[in-house]
């Protein structure tokens, strides 16, 4: 054995908390520093081996031959051996495409043909060492993936073929494979496992389409699944590691085609179409005169009007991201559904505002239920109609009439009133689809921060009187230093914009502020609603406000108040919270990691699943979306000022180190430091069901990255020194957050603390956030009374022409407020499918491949530790969602806050957190 550690270039093969053997090569941890061994290869043929047994946990790093060990022993130097070959066999996993048109199966079979004649997909295994008289990597010789042709036909989802590698017991440990593909026809290859090597199996986790060479010249180059930092890339890898980020980056110049790998960033100059009119100009953001993080650029060239925008490719044409950005099949498949079902939404609607004028708006509550009930067709008596329209859409109304049909969104399952409730209204501050913008009242009255000179007197129109009788015998100082007044101010964001939305037809809209006082139980009383417009003349009353009924009048008055507010918090979740915060912020993240880290980066491996499909979902969201005349400036207050105002946003509001749930919390005065707790703090509203389940999450977040962080970079010299994710880091804040990143709070990255708190937020941003903010949409607002996208009428008051209308029929004149019949539909045809979970998501605490994803055994074990948490926490929060004590997510016609439950299955199921932001 003594002959045999010497042969292994070790010292010992004792097993110790502090030494770790990796089943994919060795390595020695002790003292915070690694050791790379080097194992010794051994042909297959050999007859007789003496098999190492495995000391607990610790994988054996190979077999070792006993006629080499008794060569060694004769003392005959190694390097007078002659080499012997041997072979090794990998296996394939290509995934097939469920469905195939036309034109793919006749290239498939082509390729099948071409196969036999030798245009095979070709393959190099790439040892992690030099040869030394080249100075090159070690290379095996081709090898051709067998039976192509064979199971051409083959209908199962994933296929597996095999190739035999020829090497010597010279070629060290492999640590790349290179792939070429001479057929007609991409292919999407999964993984690569090599076998009969005598240590175990090694795994090349690759997820990623082949392009054919005839397109793409050159290798596809695909690195096992053990993670390197740069400096400790073995000598034979390193020249692929740059080339693999070199091709990915590309050089930011020319027109991407669909089956691009390229990662490159680009301001917003793509929302407008000015070619189409003046109507459909929209500014660009992103630069100096508008900030906005950068997005995924695409090359297109600019419209024929205006040279400082961007080209337009609309619907049913495809945007370019890269090619493995794309989504899979279920996923595409799953999202084409959804819009066949917005389309059908879309058309009925359309049918009947052309056929009858007069049922443009909601003439009763009826006509809202019926949508549920009947189904629009049915209720419309649209059954002649429908013969007419497409014979695919007649198919489908014959096959399942429920595609007309929307599904009772969860608010009014359980309670059909309770949307009308003032504690209700409440609730949803805490545990409705946008719960980040309650904050605590830090002084009475609140003051705006806008400039006095342009926005008019900065004093609120709030006074004491308004709220002293609410706060259950409290004065006002009382309540505020006790914590029990909280506030949710809308009034900054949106009054720049006012004088602009109100112009735009059929959209008013107010500034809101809106005062809620914390009673014994833990819930939020609204107390008083500030309605303010533009400041017009010193005379002017711009400011009013609303407080509770006293009387039938003032009930009306009062409710359509509240429709403002969730009129204005529509507008603010979908533009800032949900837009802006966790889709096009990550963005830039996402193109740096891709561009700047390689796949052999731990820290790659640790953000992969969080980075999959946002760069799909965000270009799907530029071409219909956020885009001019798209579905967001169609259905919400703003109008063609969306974005604008969610680019104000950015520059006035959004910083990086406040995004982390803690931070966040502690800024809007929610929550207050407590080192007693495990994640250091005090909610001063203990039934946030947003915030407590929240930060459960966080915290396992928070103590996984740290392990995981740790294990890289034992100390934080590691973290300065390493240049790919500096430089990762470095250009995600440069260049995708250019237009902020001067500013000084930024994070720095120096320590290993820095690196676990950026990282954390991040993770953080593209799942849990997320999924609070995204998945409730249809359950909350696909009732449109309980959370109206727009507005189209102010609240009379006795001088108006219209309160007389008002008081002789409130219900009619409250309906005419909210959206019409068709923006109604369109506005829940979409959150419909926004709020859909697709059968292939990945949630939080699972990964593709969980025992292979990375070739380091002892993360592996950390990750099966953090999922055990997550569905630890997923128990948590079903004993709180039964606990009568917090009322604001128990009781009688109360939905239990699920929004952060992990796990979920497909459809629209109001709870589930997928790893990344992913719809």
């Amino acid at each position: 054995m003594a002959v045999a550690k010497e042969m292994m270039g070790c010292s010992s093969f004792v097993s110790s908390s502090k030494v770790f053997l990796n089943s994919t090569y060795g390595f020695q941890q002790k003292q915070n520093r690694f050791l790379f061994v080097k194992p010794v290869w051994v042909p297959m043929e050999q007859k007789r081996r003496v098999h190492l047994r495995k000391a607990a946990k610790v994988p054996v790093v190979a077999a070792i031959s006993e006629d080499l060990i008794k060569a060694k022993a004769k003392a005959v130097p190694a390097q007078k051996e002659k080499a012997v070959e041997f072979k090794v066999t990998a296996t394939i996993t290509i995934r097939n495409k469920n469905k195939e048109d036309f034109k793919e199966t006749l290239v498939k079979h082509f390729d099948a043909f071409t196969d036999m004649i030798g245009r095979n997909v070709v393959l190099e295994l790439i040892s992690t060492e030099e040869d030394p008289k080249t100075m090159a990597p070690k290379r095996s010789k081709e090898a051709v993936l067998k039976d192509w042709s064979k199971k051409a036909n083959v209908k199962a989802e994933k296929v597996y073929y095999t190739a035999e590698f020829t090497v010597d017991s010279n070629f060290g440990v492999p640590g790349a494979i290179t792939v070429i593909n001479k057929h007609q026809k991409e292919f999407f290859l999964e993984s690569i496992t090599i076998e009969d090597f005598a240590y175990g199996p090694l795994h090349f986790p690759c997820n990623s389409w082949v392009q054919s060479n005839k397109h793409h010249p050159g290798k596809r180059i695909f690195f096992t699944n053990q993670p390197y930092l740069p400096d400790q890339t073995p000598k034979g890898l390193r020249a692929l590691r740059e080339k693999e980020l070199d091709d990915l980056r590309g050089n930011g110049k020319g027109v991407r085609k669909l089956s691009d790998r390229v990662y490159d960033f680009d301001v917003y100059n793509d929302l407008g179409n000015p070619d189409k009119g003046i109507d459909y100009a929209r500014p660009m953001l992103g630069g100096e005169k508008v900030p906005y993080p950068r997005r995924c650029r695409t090359g297109r060239g600019p419209s024929e009007t205006d040279m400082e925008a961007e080209s337009r490719v609309e619907k049913p044409l495809p945007i370019y991201v890269p090619r493995d950005e794309q989504f899979e099949e279920s996923k595409q498949n799953a999202f084409s559904a959804g819009r066949l079902r917005a389309v059908l939404h879309n058309l009925l609607p359309q049918l009947k505002a052309s056929i009858s004028a007069h049922n443009r708006d909601l003439n009763s509550f009826s006509d809202i239920d019926g949508l549920y009930k009947e189904g629009l067709l049915l209720k419309l008596g649209f059954h002649e109609t429908v013969k007419k329209l497409p014979k695919m859409v007649s198919k489908l109304q014959e096959s399942s009439e429920g595609l007309l049909k929307y599904e009772t969104p969860k608010v009014v399952s359980k309670d059909k009133f309770a949307w009308l409730r003032d504690d209700e209204f409440g609730r949803q501050a805490l545990a409705g689809v946008n719960p980040v913008n309650i904050e605590r009242l830090a002084s009475f009255p609140p003051v705006s921060k806008l400039d006095p000179e342009i926005y008019g007197p900065q004093e609120s129109a709030l006074k004491e009187e308004h709220i002293a009788g609410q706060l259950n015998g409290m004065t006002i100082q009382q309540a505020l230093d006790e914590n029990k007044l909280f506030m949710v101010d809308y009034h900054d964001i949106y009054l720049p914009f006012l004088d602009r939305i109100n112009a735009l037809d059929g959209r008013k809209s107010y500034a809101t502020r809106t005062i809620f006082f914390l009673t014994p139980s833990g819930t939020l009383k609204p107390v008083a609603i500030e309605l303010s417009l533009p400041h017009t003349s010193p005379n002017s009353r711009s400011k009013r406000v609303v407080t509770p009924p006293v009387d039938a009048t003032t009930n009306w008055i009062w409710q359509l108040a509240k429709a403002h507010v969730c009129s204005n918090d529509a507008g603010v979740h979908q533009l800032v919270n949900h837009w802006l915060r966790t889709h096009a912020c990550m963005e830039p993240f996402i193109l740096a990691a891709h561009r700047q880290l390689s796949a052999m980066h731990p820290i790659f491996k640790l953000l992969d699943p969080h980075m999959r499909y946002t760069l799909e979902i965000n270009a799907l969201a530029r071409q219909s979306l956020i885009s001019a005349d798209g579905v967001i400036e169609n259905c919400f207050t703003p109008g063609r000022y969306c974005m604008e105002m969610s680019a104000a946003a950015y520059r006035s509001h959004w910083r990086f180190d406040k995004e982390g749930l803690p931070a966040d919390l502690i800024r809007r005065g929610i929550a207050v430091p407590d080192p007693t707790q495990p994640h250091g703090l005090k909610l001063l509203i203990e039934d946030y069901p947003y915030a407590s389940d929240g930060l459960l999450i966080w915290n396992a977040l928070e103590n996984w990255v740290r392990t995981y962080v740790n294990r890289y970079y034992p100390n934080s010299s590691l973290v300065c020194n390493d240049r790919e994710l500096q430089q990762w880091y470095h250009e995600s804040v440069h260049v995708g957050h250019a237009d902020l990143s001067k500013e000084s709070w930024w994070p720095s990255l120096k320590t290993t603390d820095d690196l676990v708190s950026i990282l954390t937020t991040l993770i953080w941003l593209a799942s849990a956030q997320h999924a609070a903010l995204n998945f409730g949409q249809y359950p909350y607002g696909g009732y449109v009374p309980n959370r109206p996208p727009l507005m189209r009428r102010l609240i009379p008051d006795e001088n108006d022409l219209e309160y007389a209308n008002f008081l002789a029929d409130p219900q009619k004149y409250f309906l005419s407020a909210l959206p019409s019949l068709l923006q109604a539909t369109k506005f829940m045809a979409v959150v419909d499918t926004l709020s859909t979970h697709s059968p292939d998501e990945e949630y939080l605490g699972e990964r593709q491949h969980p025992s292979i994803w990375s070739g380091d055994a002892e993360i592996v074990e950390a990750f099966f530790g953090f999922s055990a948490e997550i569905r630890r926490i997923e128990k948590e929060i079903e004993k709180r969602n039964a606990d009568p004590n917090l009322k604001n997510r128990c009781g009688a016609g109360v939905l239990p806050y699920e929004l952060l439950a992990p796990s979920s299955g497909p459809g629209v199921t109001c709870r589930g957190v997928p790893n990344s932001v992913s719809i």
